[in-house]
């Protein structure tokens, strides 16, 4: 057998023509004839056609050929030769050995005609086969790169907060429980407490992309319980302004990076133009958002305190026909529905310095100036009957010389959600977590 030379990608083949080469991959299609074999053998870069003209009885590479099943990972050395009539680069690889890694079982668990949730059960083999799949995790990595990239030149520290905690983060509400050796113990709903320690630590500004828990029985196409967050915190702030300016400036910078790296491809996989926004992005108050909303016959009883997806989807085609922008920072949020640990505008006990940030109609992120005052929190916690007990190493940070701050969390598969166009979270992850599903 012919020792394999080092491995050349598919991509770039067209160097390597009149040479022997080695490709390694999965079997994509096979058409065994009477007198040639092809089988096109597909990496990660793309695919390319192999052509043995059969030997008969004592033809090694014929013979392993024959036993090729799709999807079986394969090591194929030859000899690459120009043919105009291959549509696959004009080229082909004329095999010298075939050496079959891990044959594929037959046939396959999922086809291209199965449905969402079946393909979730076999997740790996759905993103092997999948083009846009391939293309979503790329544009993930360029999106999370943008945006290290533009916290890192603002002065950010990344850091990575317990995602254990001893006691229910923020409300209480929609966390997990679970055993810690002979007590209990929670999983993060957010880095929230942990990046505002971190401001109070002296960390100027904080950054961090990791996991959020989430104990939500939410059954939309927009929930998961396990997701991962991006958080950003910032001391020293004038007001939650800058906090709006930060995100729109981060998120500008990121979709500029990934329309200049995979425009092109996204373009081919999911038939999306990557708009780059420009900064500052269109706000407007909540109340404005409902004014308007009411006007056009949302909420006809007048009770909702916070949009429904209804309304944020209605607020944004709105602000898309005044200003053609696709985002939209909706603000000031009722005291009655935000944490009581979000800072109250003065004279306006009844309102927060928050924000949600809608992208065309779904919301990507929370954000706020925290109130930074002990007394201050103290007192809004008993407003909404908080037991203070359980939260004092949390309280704790702001009664010696805590900062004015603020900062955000934003849901990276939604974000993933929107850019590309999908139905659904479920397909902005890899593996998927959500009430029904803790597998694969």
């Amino acid at each position: 057998m012919i020792h394999p030379t080092s491995r050349v990608l598919v991509a770039d083949l067209r160097e390597h023509v009149g040479e022997s080469v080695s490709i390694s991959g999965w079997a994509n299609t096979l058409r065994l004839q009477s007198k040639i074999q092809f089988v096109v053998v597909r990496d990660h870069t793309g695919m390319a056609q192999v052509a043995h003209k059969r030997g008969g009885a004592g033809d090694v590479v014929e013979a392993e050929l024959e036993r090729l099943t799709t999807e079986s990972a394969v090591r194929i050395t030859g000899r690459v030769v120009d043919n105009p009539i291959v549509k696959l680069g004009g080229l082909e690889i004329v095999p010298e050995s075939v050496e079959i890694l891990n044959l594929a079982e037959t046939p396959l668990p999922i086809d291209e005609h199965t449905g969402l949730e079946q393909r979730l059960d076999w997740r790996f083999l759905d993103v092997r086969r999948r083009f846009p799949a391939q293309v979503l995790f790329a544009v993930q990595t360029t999106l999370e790169q943008g945006m290290r990239e533009y916290a890192y030149a603002q002065g950010c520290t990344e850091m990575h907060t317990p995602k254990l905690m001893g006691t229910a983060s923020e409300s209480g509400a929609e966390v997990f429980k679970l055993g810690y050796f002979d007590r209990d113990a929670y999983l993060a709903q957010s880095p929230q407490f942990f990046k505002q320690m971190a401001i109070a630590a002296g960390i100027d500004k904080v950054f961090e992309v990791g996991p959020v828990f989430r104990a939500e029985p939410s059954f939309t196409s927009r929930h998961a319980t396990e997701f991962t967050g991006v958080d950003v915190e910032l001391a020293w702030i004038s007001d939650v302004e800058d906090v709006m300016a930060f995100e729109e400036r981060m998120l500008a910078h990121a979709l500029a990076k990934v329309a200049d790296v995979h425009g092109e491809a996204i373009r081919e996989a999911f038939g999306v133009e990557v708009t780059v926004p420009s900064a500052p992005f269109p706000r407007i108050t909540m109340a404005e958002a409902q004014d308007i909303l009411r006007a056009e016959g949302w909420d006809p009883e007048g009770g909702k305190e916070d949009l429904d997806p209804e309304g944020e989807r209605g607020i944004a085609a709105h602000i898309r026909r005044e200003t053609g922008h696709e985002f939209v920072f909706v603000t000031d949020y009722p005291a009655s529905i935000r944490p009581f640990y979000h800072m109250r505008p003065a004279g306006r006990p009844d309102l927060t310095c928050s924000f949600d940030l809608l992208w065309k109609g779904l919301e990507i992120t929370t954000g706020a100036q925290r109130e930074h005052r002990y007394d201050v929190l103290l007192k809004q916690a008993a407003e909404k009957d908080m037991n203070t007990g359980p939260m004092q190493d949390y309280l704790n940070t702001f009664r010696y010389g805590c900062p004015p701050h603020g900062g955000l969390g934003m849901g990276l598969s939604r974000v993933l959600m929107v850019l590309l166009g999908l139905d659904s979270i479920r397909e902005a992850s890899f593996l998927f977590r959500g009430p029904n599903r803790l597998t694969p």
